[in-house]
């Protein structure tokens, strides 16, 4: 691992034009089912962070390649789930994971929206959710616009504790550092709070328009 995050800090200092893709395609298949499970995607965000903490890449650019890149990797995944359905869990190589997908349809039935909202946080549900919503034929709309801002906060989240260590305390006291932390850190508060409770509404709504057709197709 040490390894492969030295090689690839090289290889962005060195091809600074090559650090927006190299990002999108990280942030892309750690958002892919399978291929997710397999991008140590916490740890490059977190070497990212520093390079753009320390000056030697834009925090801009970083920051547009990491959000696109996960919004179009759960595209992807969604894209999979609604085209093959259900059935997809008996294929290989889902096959192999088919009760670890089980679990995350049963996340996705409980909270429906906010599931896809905060499951890119999750680490051992993240690139399935954007498939099981494919396959439980979430409404487009509704998927696109968690997946949207799922990412838009996904992305500095990740990127901060590396931009904060490359920074260092005595920089950021020179610069007020202290209340640029206390921003930052409300910022993200007010942001996680403001975005749990909206997922939690959208969530009691999708609950009770279940409940709904449920009770309506119960009837004779």
């Amino acid at each position: 691992m040490s390894t492969f995050l030295a090689h690839l800090s090289q290889v962005i200092e060195t091809h600074q034009a090559w650090t927006v893709p190299i990002i999108m395609l990280i942030s892309l298949g750690e958002s892919l089912v399978l291929v997710g499970l397999f991008i140590p995607a916490t740890a490059v965000m977190l070497l990212i962070g520093g390079l753009v903490g320390s000056g030697v890449i834009g925090p801009v650019p970083v920051l547009v390649g990491a959000i696109v890149g996960a919004v179009l990797g759960d595209i992807v995944s969604y894209v999979l789930g609604r085209w093959l359905g259900p059935g997809i869990v008996h294929r290989p190589p889902l096959r192999r994971y088919r009760h670890a997908v089980a679990k995350t349809r049963l996340f996705f039935r409980k909270y429906g929206f906010a599931a896809v909202l905060i499951g890119r946080f999750l680490g051992p549900i993240r690139s399935t959710v954007p498939l099981v919503a494919g396959m439980m034929a979430m409404d487009q709309t509704r998927f696109q616009i968690a997946n949207v801002l799922s990412a838009v906060l996904w992305a500095p989240v990740m990127l901060a504790p590396g931009w904060l260590a490359a920074r260092g305390v005595a920089e950021l006291d020179s610069l007020g550092g202290e209340h640029m932390i206390g921003l930052l850190a409300l910022v993200l508060v007010a942001t996680g709070i403001g975005t749990v409770a909206f997922a939690r509404q959208l969530g009691r709504r999708d609950r009770t328009r279940r409940g709904r057709t449920l009770s309506a197709a119960a009837r004779p």
